[in-house]
């Protein structure tokens, strides 16, 4: 990949980390005292990315400064997944690139829940690392434990979350629909379609 290519691909990055931490250009402005138009323009690709832009905002976003760039570690094929918090419960990505089918390692506390079903488009498949998962499926509600998994079209109503006897670990694999309902949308209690799953809402 030439560097014109890597240079362009900054930006949508650039917007893609910011919307994941759900953070405004207005806030990230007044954190990185870069003006609010500067940033817009950086992440559309209109400014050309400098050291003196980058460094602040990834200072902001606390990432690696290569992360917003999107250099290759060469010859290091490992992902250092950052965990991302998200209605009480803590994501791993674990893969890289955007769209397509994303994995997740998730970590769900022990807590009461009461199911709240959502739907989506999509399909989903989970993997019990450890600890027990409640899964509430259409009319089914099941406890998956360490090693079992579960696939299922997310059009049916789903939730899934702790059982409230400790905390889980699991797998989750899902398409990019399933990925705006885990991570990116808010709570969002008043709609239950197209909004975000409700699993780990109590």
């Amino acid at each position: 990949m030439s560097t014109d290519d890597v240079l362009a691909e900054v930006g949508p990055r650039l917007r893609r980390i910011r919307k994941q931490r759900e953070v405004t250009l207005a806030a990230l402005s007044e954190t990185t005292g870069i003006s609010v138009s500067t940033l817009s323009r950086l992440e559309s690709g209109l400014r050309r990315p400098s050291l003196e832009l980058l460094l602040p905002i990834a200072q902001a976003h606390q990432v690696p400064l290569d992360e917003l760039v999107g250099a290759p570690q060469v010859g290091d094929p490992r992902i250092r997944a950052k965990p991302i918090e998200r209605f009480g419960r803590t994501l791993y990505p674990l893969t890289r690139q955007p769209g397509g089918l994303q994995a997740y390692k998730m970590v769900e506390p022990q807590r009461a829940a009461e199911p709240d079903p959502r739907t989506h488009e999509g399909y989903e498949w989970l993997f019990v690392l450890s600890g027990r998962l409640r899964l509430v499926l259409g009319q089914h509600d099941v406890v998956l434990t360490a090693g079992e998994a579960a696939e299922f079209d997310t059009r049916v109503p789903h939730w899934f979350g702790s059982t409230g006897e400790g905390p889980v670990e699991f797998l989750s694999l899902f398409g990019p629909q399933g990925e705006r309902m885990h991570v990116r949308a808010r709570p969002a209690s008043s709609k239950r379609t197209g909004t975000e799953d409700g699993q780990a809402v109590p």
